[in-house]
């Protein structure tokens, strides 16, 4: 169930009030910091324990961060089972995504304020801890105009989404979209992104008890048709079609035959964009697509995307300020959440891990 909007004002005043007020007892007196670490790689509700880091002291460059919100994504499990493509030296705090207030600047930095909203700009800050000591190259900032679990949530997925629907096809209103794991974190910012841009989405999700209940939710986001995965190997497909044109993208989070019948349905010259792969299957291409339909089959990871514009502050400047527009304008929301304490966080893995949960597990310091 989606977080009501009375409960995310809620949430957001809190967050801010436990913000203010650690921002007068922390300054130039923190010094411990406790944080959820991995000290070897294993499934995540064996290998993470809750420890006290010390925190450095603050450097000319650093800024000491109040983390306020950080979700639990699958590839901050992957990196602690050590699957990941990238992997932190050990011992290492876990998550790459969150929102945290700056209470504290060192002397030369320029690009932060005290009271700024920040996000990572690459993984591996590791942000499942209260506190943190961290250079201020390394944040970017955000308005504080919008809820917590939206700037918490913000730098992953929907980035994702905005970046897949923009740099890969030349898309136009009425134009269709097609993807898998439509209920995902990507999945669902895909949806109202698209609907904001005026284009035609058919989202693939796996059979479940809440079918129903899904797929209102998320035709409520915008979606145009939802249907079952084993739909996609039936004639009614045909009669999709004759309500919206066949896609120009497919948006691949899944793998295996997933994959393989969502590049079916490209139309001529059409791109198919794997960004994922939750069924732990190869991408299969069939010949006949390359041949008479010339598909193009790509990739994309979001943290390569930031590495390769890490020189370019205002490409991810303009991003972000797309995304937070949506927002403001209740085009775009965060994922249905779930937010729990940092202390119970065994329980926020074990959720995350668990098939057909639809909230994301968000830590909430």
């Amino acid at each position: 169930m989606a977080v009501p909007r009375s409960a995310l004002v809620l949430s957001r005043a809190l967050a801010l009030q436990r913000a203010a007020s650690s921002a007068r007892s922390l300054s130039g007196s923190v010094r411990n910091s406790p944080a959820l670490l991995y000290r070897t790689h294993g499934e995540p509700v064996q290998v993470v324990k809750l420890e006290t880091l010390e925190l450095p002291a603050l450097g000319a460059e650093s800024v000491l961060v109040k983390m306020l919100a950080a979700p639990i994504n699958p590839s901050d499990i992957n990196m602690i089972q050590g699957t990941y493509a990238i992997l932190p030296d050990l011992p290492a705090v876990g998550g790459n995504e969150g929102v945290g207030q700056v209470v504290e600047v060192g002397s030369n930095v320029k690009t932060v304020k005290v009271g700024d909203w920040v996000i990572p700009k690459d993984a591996g800050l590791g942000t499942w801890r209260t506190e943190a000591v961290l250079n201020a190259v390394d944040l970017v900032t955000l308005p504080c105009d919008i809820s917590v679990l939206s700037a918490a949530t913000l730098g992953v997925n929907p980035c994702t989404a905005l970046r897949m629907l923009s740099d890969f096809e030349h898309l136009k209103p009425g134009d269709t979209v097609i993807q898998n794991a439509a209920n995902s974190g990507v999945g669902t910012a895909v949806i109202q992104i698209a609907a904001a841009k005026g284009l035609h989405t058919i989202n693939v999700v796996r059979d479940r008890p809440d079918l129903v209940q899904l797929t209102d939710r998320l035709k409520a986001m915008g979606a145009t048709h939802v249907i079952k995965e084993e739909t996609l190997r039936r004639p009614e497909m045909k009669e999709l079609f004759k309500l919206c044109p066949r896609p120009k993208l497919a948006l691949n989070g899944v793998g295996g035959k997933s994959a393989t019948e969502l590049l079916r349905h490209l139309q001529s010259e059409g791109t198919m964009v794997t960004y994922g792969g939750m069924a732990k299957q190869p991408v299969t291409v069939p010949v006949s697509a390359l041949i008479f339909k010339d598909v193009k089959v790509r990739g994309f990871w979001v943290t390569q995307w930031k590495r390769d514009h890490k020189h370019n502050e205002e490409a991810l400047r303009s991003m972000l300020d797309e995304l937070c527009s949506l927002i403001r304008t209740g085009k775009l929301s965060p994922p249905s959440c779930t937010e729990v304490s940092i202390e119970d966080f065994h329980k926020a893995l074990d959720n995350a891990m668990k098939p057909y949960i639809s909230t994301k597990q968000v830590l909430v310091m």
